[in-house]
């Protein structure tokens, strides 16, 4: 996997972060009721409104925001392992709760929850695998001669 590869998908999480964050967090009932777009309500149908919850998931995921764009712009190993585990923490625990209650949507409503946090759970698995280092090529001469 190449650094390019890993920014990729780091802005696609830092993404998914922006959008549910600001959302919930700034308007949680509009969360609560229309997320994730228009004429979608995979909120509104798991439960009560509770604006307390709503603003803490804003909370948490403007969190992995600010640190996955801390990792972008110092796209060191450590920082997309570090960014990608704490990801991976909330994704599987996310990911894990919507596939055991899908039985309050829709078929395609079910298989796009499914579909969009599997997406989200790999992306997270990714982003803490090596980068594949390049190297330059020896030259042929340097080898024969012993050299580096």
């Amino acid at each position: 996997m190449t650094v390019a590869a890993k920014r990729w998908m780091a802005g696609v999480l830092a993404f998914a972060a922006a959008y549910q964050g600001v959302w919930a967090a700034a308007l949680p009932l509009s969360f609560y009721n229309d997320f994730p777009g228009p004429g979608l309500h995979w909120v509104a149908a798991l439960g009560p409104y509770n604006e307390h919850l709503a603003r803490d998931v804003g909370a948490l995921n403007l969190s992995l925001l600010v640190l996955t764009v801390w990792a972008l712009r110092r796209p060191t190993r450590e920082a997309m392992v570090v960014t990608g585990g704490a990801w991976l923490i909330y994704n599987a625990i996310h990911f894990l709760w919507h596939v055991l209650h899908l039985d309050v949507f829709p078929t395609a409503d079910k298989v796009m929850v499914a579909t969009t946090l599997g997406v989200l759970l790999i992306l997270s698995i990714l982003l803490m695998l090596p980068v594949k280092e390049t190297r330059p090529a020896r030259s042929r001469v340097g080898e024969a001669a012993g050299g580096t």
